[in-house]
């Protein structure tokens, strides 16, 4: 009975984290689109080609890491509840969504990095028109 009710667990955790993991996929490539564009100064085949390749790697690295700490460690004589389950659970959801946000954010301050350097990269060329 008590491996039943871990693999109930399984079936809960799964499904809500690939969830997770492409809702904040889609949200994050599909607004990344438009930095990757200004990034690599409106060539948008190889903005949106490298915001693919991003967007595989962020699915990649996140259901990877979700898959690692699925595990559901319970020892105890009593064995294990639905109550004991849930608090599990929500220990595990909640802690991939604070991973999620974290890679999220990271995601963010790599898109306006690359911004940033991609517009530093442009003043030398202006000075330089200006000089001729």
């Amino acid at each position: 009975m008590e491996n039943s009710k871990i693999i109930i667990g399984y079936f809960i955790y799964l499904p809500i984290v690939i969830i997770l993991t492409i809702y904040v996929s889609k949200m994050l490539f599909k607004n990344g689109k438009l930095f990757m564009i200004d990034i690599f100064k409106g060539k948008e085949e190889i903005a949106l080609a490298t915001n693919k390749l991003f967007e595989i790697g962020f699915y990649l690295i996140n259901i990877g890491f979700a898959l690692y700490i699925m595990k559901i460690y319970y020892y105890s004589s009593q064995g294990i509840d639905y109550q004991i389950l849930i608090e599990i659970l929500s220990k595990k959801i909640g802690g991939f969504t604070i991973y999620l946000g974290i890679m999220l954010f990271l995601n963010l301050f790599l898109f306006f990095r690359g911004r940033r350097k991609s517009r530093q990269n442009l003043k030398p060329i202006v000075e330089n028109q200006n000089k001729e």
